[in-house]
């Protein structure tokens, strides 16, 4: 088994989600609320009804998608995201925001990057998921005058549940920003994105 150092590896919560059981998780924050993070300046408002998932059980959540992932490729990925936000709305509602290093020197090209790690995902599901459907796209989208890569993943299971999956990027620097949406609710999908969308970064 080889280890692998993903520099710009994304957080497995999605993964988790469809694939294992959930357990109930504490409300540390009230919903509807404002939430500001300083390293990148950025302000948005997290729909009512979502409650913050407590850090020790989001590294366990982080800690089983991992070993899903490197069984199905055999390999070892080192995940070195920290996460910023991560709110829930029942079992299969989440959004998740994390952020970690990269250096284009040493990490290559961003896209390429952004593109391969969601490639990664997408085998992931396809892998673990047998007789979903999957269809996925990529676009770009700009908040608060930012440009954003966005990745988009449609999984319907064969008992017609269907889960989508965003997942958006974007190089401050040296550092990687990125938020996951993942719904299965139109609504929940529509107050997640609309929050998502209408945030704001500070020049």
């Amino acid at each position: 088994m080889i280890l692998v150092n993903y520099y710009y590896m994304k957080p497995l919560f999605i993964l988790l989600t469809v694939l294992s059981a959930f357990t109930c998780f504490s409300q540390e924050k009230p919903a509807g609320t404002k939430m500001y993070n300083k390293d990148f300046k950025w302000t948005i408002t997290i729909p009512a009804g979502f409650d913050t998932v407590s850090a020790e059980k989001w590294d366990q959540m982080q800690n089983r998608g991992n070993d899903v992932l490197e069984k199905t490729y055999g390999t070892r990925f080192e995940n070195l995201a920290k996460p910023i936000f991560v709110f829930r709305s029942d079992k299969y509602n989440y959004f998740e925001s994390n952020y970690q290093p990269f250096d284009i020197k040493k990490d290559g090209d961003y896209l390429e990057s952004f593109y391969n790690v969601n490639e990664v995902m997408y085998g992931t599901f396809e892998d673990q998921m047998k007789g979903a459907k999957l269809d996925s796209s990529y676009s770009t989208t700009t908040i608060s005058g930012l440009l954003f890569h966005v990745y988009k993943i449609k999984i319907t299971l064969p008992n017609n549940m269907s889960l989508t999956w965003y997942s958006y990027g974007r190089l401050f620097g040296k550092k990687d920003l990125t938020v996951n949406i993942l719904t299965v609710d139109e609504q929940k999908e529509k107050e997640l994105l609309d929050s998502w969308l209408n945030s704001t970064f500070a020049k």
